[in-house]
């Protein structure tokens, strides 16, 4: 996803206003967008707390500054800085954290992201892209840029099945219809499910959708999920990210604000490290019950 960023912004960095810093990461990918901002490029080191600073500071001047680096990098380091001198005053800095969830694999828990978007919705004023495909990437981004406050772009893996037609990017997305329970997921791990439940029959195959922006908000869930929930009767939540101020628990409070809770409510989300080991994306995410499998056996149970 990290090069279809950087293609986007080699577009937006034709505005005057546009400037992009990095943390000392983005080799064999961000090139082409150095060239094209030139001065407006600034690596700013293995100094993610003053980067952000930095990045405020232009904001403050009238830039619109993207600021990428790894996930935990970014919004863990750099929480006092994103807090105090970017959310508290509203200002137009983009946050864009590569590999969130179990992405760096077995480089481990340093270099995972899975409190990352729970930790930052409790700021105020900044709002969470997920995208779940590459292709979701470049309309997020113009998105981030045209609503102009403080934003949090995370990115992953592109696992969108072959030959499978995506709908137009939205904030909410109905993916598949069938039979059985209703189905939301969160980032590009809805790529693998969504490519295992097509395989299954319509009549007990789930109703998958994606979400892609965060916070949930009770009054922007579309009607049509609601009558999907009341339909199957059982709602299945799936985010690599921990239970903590995730989308599963935002979602079930404003389910519960609208007056539309399902008579059964599934959340599958990240676990750590059960086994007290590391190993691949896919590792973590099967020892988490994440895999297309554990999430498709799930949808079979009331």
């Amino acid at each position: 996803m990290r090069k279809v960023l950087a293609t986007t912004l080699v577009g937006l960095s034709k505005d005057k206003d546009f400037a992009f810093l990095t943390g000392d990461l983005g080799f064999m990918a961000l090139e082409p967008l150095r060239e094209a901002a030139g001065e407006r490029f600034i690596n700013a080191g293995v100094a993610e707390q003053n980067m952000v600073s930095v990045a405020a500071g232009m904001a403050r001047l009238g830039f619109r500054p993207w600021v990428y680096s790894i996930a935990p990098f970014l919004y863990a380091r750099a929480f006092e800085q994103i807090r105090n001198d970017v959310c508290f005053h509203k200002l137009p800095v983009f946050l864009v954290g590569n590999g969130g969830g179990y992405a760096y694999g077995v480089m481990g828990a340093t270099h995972h992201a899975l409190q990352d978007y729970g930790a930052l919705l409790g700021l105020p004023n900044l709002k969470v892209y997920v995208p779940a495909f590459a292709a979701d990437v470049p309309v997020a981004a113009e998105r981030i840029a045209r609503a102009g406050g403080p934003a949090y772009f995370r990115l992953g893996s592109d696992e969108t099945p072959k030959n499978f037609v995506l709908p137009a990017y939205a904030s909410w997305r109905r993916l598949l219809v069938g039979g059985g329970p209703t189905l939301i997921i969160v980032g590009p791990l809805a790529g693998g499910i969504l490519g295992a439940a097509m395989q299954r029959p319509t009549e007990i195959r789930p109703t998958l959708w994606v979400l892609s922006e965060l916070p949930v908000l009770a009054d922007e869930i579309p009607a049509a999920l609601v009558e999907d929930i009341q339909r199957s009767g059982h709602l299945v939540v799936v985010e690599e990210h921990v239970a903590e101020g995730g989308a599963g628990q935002a979602l079930a409070y404003a389910l519960l604000l609208r007056g539309a809770a399902p008579q059964h409510f599934s959340h599958r989300h990240a676990l750590g490290y059960p086994s007290g080991f590391y190993g691949s994306q896919n590792y973590h995410r099967k020892e988490c019950g994440l895999d297309p499998q554990s999430i498709l056996a799930l949808t079979e149970k009331p």
